[in-house]
């Protein structure tokens, strides 16, 4: 089984399109679940998720935090409610294409690999706004640096695993900063990570990004205690 979880914060324009298009996607038999995790949200993104709940009972699932707390905490919170051996996730804002799926899994279906990243830049990035693509060559070069790996694309949104690849990984980021800590886990744990191409459609802030240059530091901050700090 696939469970795809879906943090979410605030996306009641996107929601249920990302969720049905998830529910649609073609997983050649696969079987699925699909796990909104809800970090809080103040407009009508909980009652789109608890319809969509109502709607695809019982392959849709809802968990909601009682405070906003960040992407990371929402992840883990999902996370923590999955059953299927492997797991996608899935950001609720159609920058990424669920249709995709079957190319994240294929490594993971044929024992190639425990963890596959979908990169915006195998393809070329040409939609990526320019001060975007370089911070991310910024930290994806560091994080090669440091854990030795040959990633392109270390902060993608599209992360598939191995259920058992994740559950003994200590996590404790809460912000976006969960994506350069997971990465580095997994690479201090001696996993390799495999790497596919992807589309993406970036939106700007006013269409609702909420990550910023903050995040870059935090992300520099993390991946240097997960190299020489965190044991």
């Amino acid at each position: 089984m696939l469970s795809v979880v879906i943090p979410v914060y605030n996306e009641e324009a996107t929601i249920r399109e990302v969720v049905e298009r998830v529910c649609a996607v073609d997983l050649g038999g696969l079987k699925r679940e699909v796990i909104i995790s809800d970090d809080g949200s103040t407009d009508a993104t909980a009652a789109a998720a608890e319809g969509l709940r109502s709607q695809h009972t019982p392959i849709v699932r809802v968990y909601t935090s009682p405070a906003n707390l960040g992407k990371g905490a929402a992840v883990r919170l999902g996370m923590s409610f999955v059953s299927g051996d492997f797991i996608i996730i899935q950001d609720a804002d159609l920058e990424l294409d669920p249709s995709e799926y079957i190319h994240m899994l294929a490594p993971l279906l044929s024992g190639e690999a425990e963890v596959v990243y979908g990169s915006r830049f195998l393809r070329g990035s040409p939609n990526t706004p320019f001060r975007k693509r370089l911070a991310n060559r910024f930290l994806t070069r560091l994080t090669n640096l440091l854990f030795g790996s040959r990633l392109t694309d270390m902060e993608t949104a599209y992360k598939a695993f191995r259920r058992d690849t994740v559950q003994g990984l200590r996590l404790r980021c809460v912000r976006f900063d969960f994506e350069p800590e997971i990465t580095a886990k997994l690479l201090r744990a001696g996993r390799r990570i495999v790497e596919v191409p992807i589309s993406f459609r970036p939106r700007t802030r006013e269409q609702g990004k909420k990550i910023s240059w903050i995040d870059g530091v935090e992300a520099v901050y993390t991946l240097v205690r997960c190299r020489f700090f965190d044991r």
